[in-house]
C-alpha cells in the first residue's frame, strides 16, 4: 500500500457532537480533530516539557488508581506504558493542538488522553479508535479534570525547565565573576547619567553583573519553590469530587518520583483552582532576570562602542560581518540578541499577568497562554544566557590604555578633593579645567591649594576605587594657615561637634536633679 494510500484513510470516531474522521494512522482522536479546525491561530504547538508533564501525571493517576483499586491491572500497566511513551518524546508529533486555545486547556487535555488511550490500546492488542478496551476518558482520565490537570502540568513542566535554566545562569555569573578577576587592576571612569563620574575598576564593573545574574538565581530558585505546591486532586472545583480520599496524597507522591522533583499536595484544593500566584511568580521572576541581562547586555554594547569613535573601554568576539554595505564592520550581534529576547519575556508577563487575573469563581479558563508564556520564555532564557556566556562574555578583553586614559581625564576626580578644599573650591577647579582643556591635577597643582604630594595621593584615580580615610597629613599653604596644620573639612565638622557635647550634658544633668 502506497503512503499516500495510508495517508488518506480515515476511522470514524463519535461524540457528544457526532460523528468526525479521524485520520488512522493518528493516535489523536476526535476531539483533538475538533479543536484542531477550531484554532488555526499560530502553527505553533504545545512546548515539549508540558507534553512531558502530561505524561508523568497520566502515569502517576494510573499508579494511584491501580493502588486504590480503582483501575484495573492490565489496563494501568498499558497507561502507565504509553505515558512513558508520552514523557519520552516518542509520541510528541500526535500533539496538534495550537498553543492559543479555548477551554481552560481541555483540548490539549484531551488531545493527551485521546494519544495515551490509543497507544495503550495497541499494547493491549487492540486497534485505534476501538474505546471499548480502553477509553480517554474512563480509564486515562479516571479521577481527573482538565481543571486539576491543566494547572498542575504548567507548574511542574516550568519547575523542569527552571532546573535546565540554573545551569546556564550558574555558568554565566561566574563568567562574569572571573572576568572581574582578571580586570581588577584596570582603571576607568565611572560614568552616571551618561556623564563622567569618579574612577571605578573595570573589575569591579564586571564583578557587580556577576552578583545581580546570582542574584536573580535566588529569585529563580524562589519561584520554582511556590510552584512545588500542587492541586491534583481537586478535579473540577477543587471538592475533590470523583476521587478517593487517598487520591491526593498518592498521586501527589507518584508524581514526585516520576519527576523526580519534590512535589507537595496543597492544603486548600479550591486555593489551588482558584489562584495561579505561582505561574505569577515564575513569570515575574523570568522577567527580573530579562531586566538584568538587557541591562547589562546595553552596557556591554556601549563599552564596546567605536571602535574608533565610541568608549572602546572593551571588545567583544567577533562572530560575523555586520554590514552588507559598509566593509569590516563587526557589531555586537550577542548583546542586541540578548536585549531582544529580553524584550519577548517582558511582554510575555505581560501577557501571563493579564491571564492570572482573569480567573473567575472556581476557575481561571486563560491558563493556555499562561503555560505557553511562561514556558517560551524559560526556554529562549535559557538558550539565550548560554550563548551570552560562551560567545560573549567569556571572550571579552580590555582595551587597558584607554581605560586608563579616560580615568585620568575624568573632571570628576575632583571629588577626592572634597574633604580638603571642600565642594565650592572643587567646582572652580573642575569649571577651570574644562574651560582650559588642562587635567584637573594640573589645575589643583597650579593653585598650590595642597602639598605636591599629598595631591598626588589624593587625586591616585586606584584609591578613589574604594573606601579610604581622609589624609590626616595633608594641609594648605603657610600663607593660608599661619603655618598650621589644618584639619580635614569632616574631622573640623566633627571636633565643632565634640566642643558642645560638655554644654548639652550638663543641661541633661540638672533636668535629672529635678
Amino acid at each position: 500500500m502506497s503512503s499516500t494510500a495510508i495517508v488518506n484513510q480515515v476511522r470514524t470516531e463519535k461524540d457528544s457532537l457526532g460523528e468526525k474522521a479521524v485520520p488512522a494512522e493518528a493516535y489523536y482522536g476526535i476531539q483533538t480533530v475538533r479543536a484542531v479546525e477550531n484554532y488555526p491561530i499560530s502553527g505553533i504547538r504545545a512546548h515539549p516539557m508540558l507534553i512531558r508533564a502530561m505524561g508523568m501525571i497520566k502515569k502517576a493517576a494510573a499508579l494511584a488508581n491501580r493502588e486504590l483499586g480503582l483501575l484495573d491491572e492490565r489496563r494501568a500497566e498499558a497507561v502507565v506504558r504509553a505515558a512513558e511513551e508520552v514523557t519520552a518524546g516518542k509520541l510528541d508529533d500526535q500533539f496538534v493542538v495550537d498553543v492559543y486555545q479555548a477551554g481552560a486547556g481541555v483540548s490539549f487535555h484531551m488531545n493527551t488522553n485521546e494519544v495515551i488511550a490509543n497507544r495503550a490500546i495497541e499494547i493491549l492488542g487492540g486497534s485505534r479508535g476501538d474505546y471499548s478496551i480502553l477509553h480517554p476518558n474512563d480509564h486515562v482520565n479516571f479521577g481527573q479534570s482538565t481543571n486539576d490537570v491543566i494547572p498542575t502540568a504548567m507548574r511542574v513542566a516550568a519547575i523542569l525547565l527552571l532546573e535546565e535554566l540554573f545551569p546556564q545562569v550558574e555558568r554565566l555569573s561566574r563568567a562574569f565573576a572571573l572576568k572581574g578577576q582578571e580586570f581588577d587592576h584596570i582603571l576607568k571612569s565611572g560614568r552616571t547619567h551618561m556623564q563622567d563620574a569618579v574612577p571605578i575598576r573595570l573589575g569591579q564593573e564586571f564583578a557587580a553583573y556577576a552578583v545581580a545574574i546570582a542574584r536573580c538565581r535566588e529569585q529563580l530558585k524562589h519561584a520554582q519553590d511556590t510552584l512545588r505546591e500542587l492541586g491534583l486532586g481537586g478535579t473540577a472545583v477543587g471538592t475533590g469530587v470523583n476521587t478517593h480520599p487517598r487520591y491526593q496524597t498518592l498521586v501527589v507522591r507518584h508524581l514526585s518520583e516520576v519527576s523526580g522533583q519534590q512535589l507537595i499536595p496543597t492544603k486548600d484544593m479550591r486555593y489551588a483552582m482558584q489562584s495561579n500566584l505561582a505561574m505569577a511568580a515564575a513569570s515575574s521572576a523570568l522577567r527580573n532576570y530579562a531586566l538584568e541581562l538587557i541591562r547589562i547586555s546595553n552596557d556591554l554594547r556601549l563599552l564596546s562602542s567605536g571602535p574608533t569613535t565610541g568608549f572602546a573601554e572593551i571588545n567583544l568576539p567577533a562572530l560575523q560581518p555586520g554590514s552588507s554595505i559598509m566593509p569590516g564592520k563587526v557589531n555586537p550581534v550577542i548583546p542586541e540578541l540578548v536585549a531582544m529576547v529580553g524584550f519577548q519575556v517582558v511582554g510575555a508577563d505581560i501577557a501571563t499577568a493579564m491571564a492570572v487575573q482573569a480567573g473567575q469563581l472556581e476557575l481561571n479558563v486563560m491558563m493556555p497562554t499562561m503555560a505557553w508564556n511562561v514556558l517560551h520564555s524559560a526556554e529562549i532564557l535559557k538558550n539565550t544566557t548560554r550563548q551570552f556566556a560562551a560567545l560573549c562574555v567569556e571572550g571579552i578583553t580590555a582595551n587597558e590604555d584607554r581605560c586608563r586614559r579616560y580615568a585620568e581625564m575624568t573632571e570628576q576626580i575632583v571629588a577626592a578633593l572634597n574633604p580638603y578644599i571642600g565642594y565650592a573650591k572643587g567646582a572652580e577647579i573642575a569649571k577651570e579645567a574644562r574651560r582650559t582643556g588642562k587635567t584637573v591635577v594640573q589645575v589643583a597643582r597650579e593653585r598650590k591649594l595642597l602639598d605636591e604630594k599629598l595631591l598626588a595621593q589624593i587625586l591616585d584615580p586606584r584609591r578613589m576605587t574604594e573606601p579610604a580615610p581622609p589624609l590626616e597629613e595633608a594641609r594648605q599653604p603657610k600663607a593660608e594657615t599661619g603655618g598650621k596644620k589644618p584639619a580635614p573639612a569632616k574631622m573640623r565638622a566633627q571636633s565643632t561637634k565634640t566642643a558642645k557635647k560638655p554644654q548639652r550634658k550638663k543641661k541633661l544633668s540638672k533636668t535629672r536633679r529635678r
